[in-house]
Formats: C-alpha cells, structure tokens, sequence
C-alpha cells in the first residue's frame, strides 16, 4: 500500500481537507481551547511542505448561523496555530472558492501553506436545496 511518502508533490498543489473543528473559548476571544485536531492532522501537513508540496487546506469550524462571513466562525485562530507549528506563515483566504481564494492559491510557493476560509460560509455547503448546490 503507498503512503503519503510515495507520493512525488514537489511542486504540485495539494488539496486537504481537515476537521479544524475545535473549541474556542466561549467569551469570544477566537482563543482555541484544545488544538488537538490541528495537531493530529499537522505530521501530514508537514510531509507535504517538507516533499515541496503547495498545500492548500479546506476546513470547517462550528456552524454558522447564516450565510456568508461571521468572525466568530473565521478560521483565523486555526491560521495562527497552524503558522505556530510550522514556524511559517500560513496564508489564510477570505473565502474559499472566490477571488482571495484563487489569489491565495496562485501566490503559493513549494514548501508553503494556505488555508481556505470556513468552508460553511459557502452557502452551497449549507444549502439542503440541490439546485443552491
């Protein structure tokens, strides 16, 4: 079976998509609270940038209440944390498949990461209507 250290990236964009869901505190800081799902899924997001890979990262965190852009669901916090870990800057999209997003991605370099905003304030991720989908 191949593992991820089979996989030639150098280069290349690589898509993830990780569950960055993880507590904030509740007196709106943006303060995460346990970063255990970021750590788990770092010793991958770490062999990509390692292998030369342009990372591109899609989360979700909570669940928004609308539609569209609320800073308490910004996954900012996961941005700072992740650019802790790495001991490099994390680029963070203000949107997910829109212009920042594709101006974020384009701006990639091999070795380097970004992070797409929540992917829940797509409002086809939301929708129950497939015609929104």
């Amino acid at each position: 079976m191949k593992t991820i250290d089979d996989l030639d990236v150098a280069g290349r964009r690589v898509l993830v998509r990780a569950d960055f869901n993880v507590p904030l505190a509740k007196d709106g800081s943006g303060v995460i609270t346990d970063d255990g799902r970021i750590v788990v899924a770092f010793p991958t997001i770490k062999a990509l940038t390692a292998a030369g890979a342009k990372v591109v990262i899609v989360a979700h965190l909570g669940r928004p209440k609308g539609v569209g852009f609320e800073a308490s669901g910004s996954l900012a916090p996961v941005r700072a944390r992740l650019s802790e870990l790495l001991g490099a800057d994390v680029a963070l999209a203000s949107d997910v498949t829109g212009e920042s997003a594709r101006a974020t991605v384009a701006a990639l370099e091999a070795g380097q990461v970004a992070l797409l905003e929540n992917v829940r304030f797509d409002p086809r991720e939301a929708s129950k209507d497939a015609a929104q989908r």
